[in-house]
């Protein structure tokens, strides 16, 4: 296994009265500022080891947020590297005990924790095929992280809500550090350098025009396409675990799949707008769901609109939508305040779930 520096842990402030996921996201900025110094000899060992011998193929392995952090994953290295990516299915090995035939390839498997025992059983089973494993988590003395032949931690120390946003943030974070060593993309890694002062802009916008409707709804949509698709389905996730509200995430091209069906008045949409080639294509939908009478919430630059969602000048299109979930973490706990709902207590969910 790979030596990498441990990160600082640091405390979490018990006697707050704040809520804790609120508190937690406003430590992202911090975790993704650690990164810098904690990850640069790893990454650097790693991006020799893959610019080497370059896989044909990268398979992720990771649930929930992790698994959300693992389709950003997706987008960046297909779009910078040209490398398909794809997610496995743990159950393969947990549950009927077989394997993929993954040899010189890179799995990367993603977990806050590094304990989910099927992320364990597929990351295992690579190994023994010959697959180069590599582990992304919070936990650097997890299992996981034991068993990989590289193990890149996130920073973001201690995790107290239920509910990940800053362990989400600096896994995605981690990721595009990862990519932009890889590609050898300046552009990227210098945006990631201003990611952290960013980061406390975002979480300071307001987005309180989308609570009252929001609040009033019993199912929504969220979209987004390229670099904003693994941001819409998070705030998806999350709009289910701190606010009890079904919420479902499509790609600005699938939801005219079938799905646009679904738009009436009482049906709002969160749509998370790419700062990038796909932007156009994504204002057009937006203009149609508009034609057809939805309650439309858009997260894009420009003026001032009751269901324009302000978001920071651009940027760089990845780092810009990591500031996107950011902006959302916030107002997702203004909306689970008024719908007098604990975001620090989603019902029937723990801090680590155990599937196998």
């Amino acid at each position: 296994m790979m030596t990498t520096q441990t990160c600082d842990k640091g405390t979490a402030d018990m006697g707050t009265a704040k809520a804790k996921m609120a508190q937690e996201l406003s430590e992202a900025p911090l975790a993704i500022f650690r990164q810098e110094q904690v990850l640069s000899e790893p990454l650097a060992d790693l991006a020799r080891r893959l610019q080497k011998h370059t896989p044909n193929v990268v398979v992720t392995c990771a649930r929930g947020s992790s698994g959300h952090a693992a389709a950003f994953a997706k987008h960046l290295i297909e779009r910078y590297l040209g490398i398909p990516v794809s997610p496995a299915a743990p159950s393969i090995a947990s549950i009927y005990g077989g394997g993929l035939h993954l040899k010189d390839q890179l799995v990367l498997s993603i977990s806050q924790s590094g304990r989910s025992d099927d992320l364990l059983a597929i990351t295992e089973s690579a190994k023994r095929s010959g697959a180069l494993t590599v582990a992304v988590t919070n936990a650097e003395d997890s299992p996981l992280a034991n068993m990989s032949d590289v193990v890149l931690p996130i920073c973001a120390g201690p995790e107290l809500s239920v509910a990940a946003t800053k362990t989400f943030i600096a896994t995605v974070g981690a990721l595009a550090r990862l990519t932009a060593r890889w590609a050898g993309n300046a552009v990227l890694e210098e945006a990631i350098e201003r990611l952290p002062e960013r980061l406390g802009a975002a979480a300071g916008l307001d987005w309180s025009a989308a609570v009252p409707v929001l609040a009033e709804a019993d199912s929504l949509v969220t979209i987004g396409r390229g670099s904003t698709l693994a941001i819409a389905r998070e705030a998806a996730l999350k709009l289910k675990e701190t606010c009890n509200l079904h919420a479902e995430a499509f790609s600005g091209a699938e939801f005219m799949h079938g799905p646009v069906s679904l738009v009436e008045t009482r049906y709002p949409i969160l749509m998370f707008t790419p700062n990038d080639a796909a932007a156009p294509g994504m204002r057009q939908l937006a203009a149609d769901l508009r034609r057809m009478g939805t309650a439309l919430f858009v997260a894009e630059p420009g003026g001032a609109s009751p269901a324009r969602l302000p978001v920071l000048p651009p940027d760089q299109p990845e780092t810009d939508a990591i500031c996107l979930i950011q902006s959302f973490y916030a107002m997702a706990v203004q909306l689970a305040e008024r719908l007098d709902i604990d975001v620090d207590r989603p019902r029937h969910l723990s801090k680590v779930t155990s599937t196998l």
